[in-house]
């Protein structure tokens, strides 16, 4: 499966944006799909994951009640509504397909898909 991001920008602090993940080559209907970001000089860390069906969320403490994972499975699209944007949320921000279909979780090792990244960088 090949996944493009898109929707990345520069923004002001507390304002929203929305990125977006389209998946092609493959359906991406059966397996968890996660938003990874990394900022400059950091690893690579856990921001939101959502579950084949949708059903069930997953967000990093960081990130709670700000972003908005969620998918549609007919338009082979995952999306992350960015909200009350912070300058630490400034980084590279990468879609990923789980592994293994109908499983959910954080760990970046269990994704084995990943799009090129699509860079937000908030302005204080």
């Amino acid at each position: 499966v090949q996944l493009v991001e898109s929707g990345g920008g520069l923004v002001q602090a507390g304002d929203s944006l929305r990125l977006s993940c389209a998946a092609s080559g493959r359906s991406i209907t059966n397996y968890a799909m996660g938003w990874f970001r990394q900022a400059p000089g950091k690893e690579r860390e856990f921001s939101a994951a959502i579950s084949w069906s949708g059903d069930t969320t997953n967000y990093a403490d960081s990130v709670k009640g700000r972003f908005t994972i969620s998918r549609d499975n007919l338009k082979n699209m995952v999306y992350l509504q960015m909200a009350s944007l912070k300058p630490e949320d400034t980084a590279v921000y990468y879609c990923a397909r789980y592994s293994t279909m109908f499983r959910l979780g954080r760990d970046a090792d269990n994704y084995n898909s990943w799009g090129q990244g699509t860079q937000v960088t908030v302005s204080s």
